[in-house]
């Protein structure tokens, strides 16, 4: 079965960091389209970073400049380190994969609350 299972969210002050991660089964990422997207309550889902099979990266214009993803294909992770963080930057993230850029997702994992205040 596949699976994601999202970690190192939590609470954070404005302008500190935090590191998520994306642990993987079931399936090899290396080949796939891997995402990052928050939900905000009451917002449309939005994804704020993702990386090609390839390795590379994308980001929304809200956190470019401060957020970076990365994929290692041999431990099947994805990660997203967050810096700067905004108080806007407060939603549930979840990892997310694509076959490919602009086609839909296929798997969800369960999110991980990001927190800042």
């Amino acid at each position: 079965d596949v699976q994601l299972v999202e970690s190192g969210g939590g609470l954070v002050q404005p302008g500190g960091s935090l590191r998520l991660s994306c642990a993987t089964s079931g399936f090899a990422i290396s080949s796939y389209y891997m995402s990052w997207v928050r939900q905000i309550p009451g917002k449309e889902r939005e994804r704020v970073a993702a990386i090609d099979s390839d390795g590379g990266p994308s980001y929304a214009n809200s956190v470019k400049g401060r957020f970076s993803i990365s994929r290692d294909n041999t431990k099947n992770m994805v990660y997203l380190q967050m810096n700067r963080l905004k108080v806007e930057d407060t939603a549930l993230y979840y990892c997310a994969v694509s076959d490919s850029v602009g086609s839909e997702i296929i798997y969800w994992g369960q999110g991980t609350q990001v927190t800042v205040s």
